[in-house]
Order: structure tokens, then sequence, then C-alpha cells
């Protein structure tokens, strides 16, 4: 009896691990079938290896190429367009600078001019005091004396500066003490400098 069941519970069990092991070449099989399909039908939209580019071991296909290539020309034309903004700008500061400079060459031909003609000017100022004080000289020097006691004494003492010292002598002696002392006065502070002898 005993004998018995143990034979049951070992068919049994035989029975079990056959299934098992049936079960699993079935699923290995199967298996196999599916992978050889997948390989022989590749999906239409997957692009293939001749598709593809590699760049720095990178695959690139020719979508993201012709992407990066597009990016790439529109970058070289901003450049371009900003260097032709450069040039544009350069030419102005060009054309200021000349405009300047002959603008600068013109103002100093007229500072020159400007500075020829003050100078002539002085020169027939002096001229023209140096023949008023020669006709202060030739008059009789108590005209003269009369004369340089209306004006100011500032002027006077410049006329007699400009006189031969002997004219200049008769004039002073014409005229009153007071007059006289304060164009003394200012001639000698004219020529101060020329006692501070060190």
């Amino acid at each position: 009896m005993k004998n018995s069941k143990q034979r049951r519970n070992t068919v049994s069990s035989l029975r079990i691990l056959a299934s098992i092991l049936l079960l699993s070449g079935t699923i290995r099989i199967t298996n196999q079938g599916n992978v050889a399909f997948a390989q022989d039908a590749a999906p239409a939209d997957q692009p293939s290896i001749s598709d593809e580019h590699t760049i720095l071991s990178v695959p690139f296909g020719d979508d993201a190429i012709e992407t990066i290539l597009a990016a790439l020309k529109s970058r070289e034309a901003r450049l371009l367009e900003r260097e032709q903004q450069l040039d544009d700008l350069d030419d102005t500061l060009r054309d200021a600078e000349a405009r300047v400079t002959e603008k600068i060459a013109e103002l100093t031909e007229i500072e020159a001019k400007l500075a020829a003609t003050l100078a002539l000017a002085d020169s027939a100022a002096e001229n023209d005091l140096a023949r008023l004080a020669t006709v202060y000289e030739n008059m009789k020097p108590r005209d003269t004396a009369a004369l340089f006691s209306e004006m100011d004494p500032g002027f006077a003492a410049g006329f007699l500066s400009l006189m031969q010292p002997d004219a200049a002598a008769s004039v002073m002696t014409e005229l009153e003490p007071q007059v006289a002392h304060t164009i003394s006065v200012m001639l000698a502070g004219r020529n101060a400098n020329a006692f501070n002898v060190q």
C-alpha cells in the first residue's frame, strides 16, 4: 500500500516536471521566432545605418546635420552684417576726423592772420604814438604843458617817455608842480624795476 502511494507521487512529479520542460521549450521557440521576425522587419521610419553620420564619435542623422548647417549659416550672416556695420562706422569716423582736421587747419590759418593783424595794429598804434610824441616835442613847451595838464596823468607820462629828454624837461618845467609830481611818480613807477638792482 505504501509502495503504491509512493509510485503515484513519483508519476505525478514526473508529469509536472515534464509539463514544465515542455512549456519552457515552447516559450523559447516562440521568443526566437519573434527575435528573427524583428530583425527581418525593420521599421520604415527608423533611419538606416547609411543615413547616419558620425561626428566626434556621436551619430547624427541627415536632419540634425541640416539643422546645424542652417544655424551656422545664420550665424555667419549675422557676423557679416555686424562686420558691415563696423565698416560703415569706421568710414563715418574717418570722414568726421577728416572734417575736424580740415576745420583745425582753417582755424590755425585764421589765427595766424588775426595775430598778424593784431601785430600790425600794435605796430601802427606805436607808430602813431611816436609821431604824436614828435608833434608834442616840436610844439612850444608851454602849449604842450597846457595839453598835458588837461590829459590823464597816465597818458601824459606815456607821451613824456617817448619824447627826447631835453624836450620832456622843457615841458615838465611848464607844468603845475602837482601835475609834474603826479607824472613823475607814474614815470618812476613804470621804471621801478630798474632801481631794484640786487
